[in-house]
């Protein structure tokens, strides 16, 4: 494996304002909901046929391609300011299968940092799931399981939607947990099917628990698309995620992402309103001046003018794949989001 090091003059203030420079390890560790990556098949049991040649969006092999090299060339980028890896780990969302995701980590843009996949099926009825990505040289898993969110509507009907990815392994010689997520959406309104993505969230709570159980300490990341925003219920309360360091508590999570909020930043926008679903929640360990290992030290939203839509009524907006059923050429209508991570050497 090799390592990275670099003088962040801005940590020292922050970790150890007596030293005049200090040396650090930095890991950057990404989410991204890549809207819509499908294949261009028309799988049965599957709602994906407007994502087919046949479609309304006449989704075919050029479209596809083109979405690959977009999203391929996003990712490339993402965090090279810091590290010339980039992301060690990436969790993402929108995807059909493990397919998508063969041909997006052997894209030539991203070959070289030999990114693996942990996936699973989930039932989402059109078919989408969540996965992660990751670079070997840092992060070796040693187990991964999907967890089932048992979730029913009023009516007493199962609500098929995406499972929550858990996987533990090694990162850079530390143990490290991972839930990628991809909650409820909004539909039918937000208060409506808030009780959705509060069973999502329990359902991520008690897996967080569980893992605290055996280990008091443990780090962990909580990733993805929550469809809510760092002050909503199910992030807040349910979760208990805090804004502030000083009312983390052991067992706890931090949310980098609620003064971000708060200042008026979002990771998507809807009716001229910006929202943060795209989240990372760090664990308390990661902010515990006890701690040994990595640390957390920032959270980013990756926004370049490439990825903004240049004219027209969504001007300003995240250029994404399409509107409608017209294919716009963009990104995503989310921006990805990470974290840095550092270490003293």
């Amino acid at each position: 494996m090799r390592y990275w090091s670099f003088f962040l003059f801005a940590l020292l203030l922050l970790f150890s304002p007596s030293a005049f420079a200090q040396q650090y390890r930095v890991g950057a560790i990404g989410f991204y909901n890549v809207e819509n990556l499908f294949d261009t098949l028309d799988t049965p049991g599957v709602r994906d046929t407007e994502f087919s040649p046949a479609g309304a969006k006449h989704y075919g092999t050029e479209i596809y391609l083109d979405k690959l090299n977009k999203l391929a060339e996003l990712v490339e980028e993402v965090a090279t300011d810091v590290t010339p890896d980039g992301l060690s780990l990436l969790g993402v969302s929108e995807i059909e299968n493990r397919s998508v995701l063969e041909d997006f980590v052997r894209h030539p843009k991203l070959a070289h940092r030999d990114y693996q996949i942990v996936h699973y099926d989930s039932p989402d009825k059109r078919g989408i799931d969540v996965a992660l990505l990751y670079q070997p040289k840092y992060f070796q898993v040693e187990s991964s399981k999907s967890l089932h969110l048992n979730i029913f509507t009023l009516d007493g009907d199962t609500v098929f939607t995406r499972d929550i990815l858990l996987v533990s392994g090694s990162y850079d010689g530390e143990p490290l947990h991972v839930m990628v997520n991809h909650w409820p959406s909004r539909s039918g309104g937000e208060a409506a099917s808030r009780y959705r993505r509060n069973a999502a969230a329990l359902r991520a709570k008690l897996a967080a628990d569980s893992i605290f159980t055996d280990d008091p300490n443990a780090k962990i990341l909580i990733m993805g698309d929550l469809n809510d925003d760092p002050t909503s219920p199910s992030v807040a309360e349910v979760i208990q995620a805090e804004g502030r360091l000083r009312r983390v508590r052991p067992g706890g999570f931090y949310n980098p992402w609620y003064d971000l909020f708060r200042k008026g930043l979002g990771t998507l926008a809807y009716r001229d309103a910006w929202s943060l679903f795209d989240q990372i929640l760090v664990s308390q360990a990661f902010i515990d001046p006890d701690s040994e290992g990595y640390r957390f030290y920032q959270a980013n939203i990756y926004k370049k003018p490439k990825m903004l839509q240049k004219t027209g009524q969504y001007k300003g907006y995240p250029l994404r794949s399409f509107v409608g059923d017209t294919y716009m050429g963009g990104y995503s209508d989310h921006f990805p989001v990470y974290v840095l991570l550092i270490k003293s050497i």
